[in-house]
């Protein structure tokens, strides 16, 4: 499997992508500037969290614009695989790959720890290696994860299997407890129509190797890993 990690200025868990795909596939991923317009050639991009241009204007708002980003949407077109983390997950958005918005956790707080995700569909080859209802581990750090979307666009994504996670408890029930920055039905993470875009934030990077303290994220690599074998 060959897979690109894309770098913007201010960002900050690009080189942890790259470890955790490098430990679970064995090769090394290339680490693409975000001034360049064209992409390798690659089966997975993974647009990673971080803060790009220092969410001066608005997360992600100003690296969807960045001359890499067309190539990324292009990509995406021709069915290559994109996985946007954390701020990636913003960026995604704000590309317009992925519906809705990220807005400031409802505390106004930024939140750095571990939270427990549900998995809710394993319709996809980021999420096959996992059970579907299984709780998994994976640490959050961020102050604008708050996921919103219209009504008519939570229920599309209901209704077609795209919300590929969800906050929930010990039980992988979802109280508004469990829901650490005030996302819409607890929403962790979709998958667009497709289903070869993933945006997600949490940090399954994070979690990949047992000397991290677990390997819940490690599973999505190896899926990814698996759909090219």
């Amino acid at each position: 499997m060959k897979a690109a990690v894309i770098v913007f200025p201010g960002s900050n868990c690009d080189r942890d992508a790259a470890t955790a795909l490098e430990l679970i596939t064995g090769r090394k991923p290339q680490m693409v500037w975000h001034g360049d317009a064209a992409l390798p050639d690659v089966d997975v991009i993974v647009v990673p969290g971080g803060f790009s241009y220092g969410d001066y204007l608005r997360s992600g708002a100003m690296a969807a614009h960045s001359p890499v980003m067309a190539s990324v949407k292009a990509a995406a077109d021709k069915g290559v695989r994109v996985l946007g983390i954390c701020n990636g997950f913003q960026v995604l958005t704000e590309a317009g790959m992925l519906p809705g918005v990220l807005m400031r956790n409802r505390d106004l707080k930024f939140i750095c720890r571990d939270v427990l995700l549900r998995v809710e569909t394993t319709a996809s080859e980021f999420t096959s290696a996992y059970k579907k209802g299984q709780v998994i581990r994976i640490p959050v750090a961020h102050h604008d994860g708050n996921y919103f979307a219209e009504p008519a666009v939570l229920d599309e994504l209901e209704s077609q299997d795209r919300v590929a996670f969800r906050y929930c408890d010990a039980a992988g029930a979802t109280p508004e407890a469990a829901n650490p920055n005030g996302s819409q039905r607890n929403i962790a993470g979709i998958l667009n129509a497709r289903r070869n875009v993933l945006g997600m934030m949490p940090h399954p990077e994070r979690l990949a190797d047992p000397l991290l303290g677990g390997t819940d994220g490690a599973p999505m690599f190896t899926a990814l890993l698996n759909a090219f074998a």
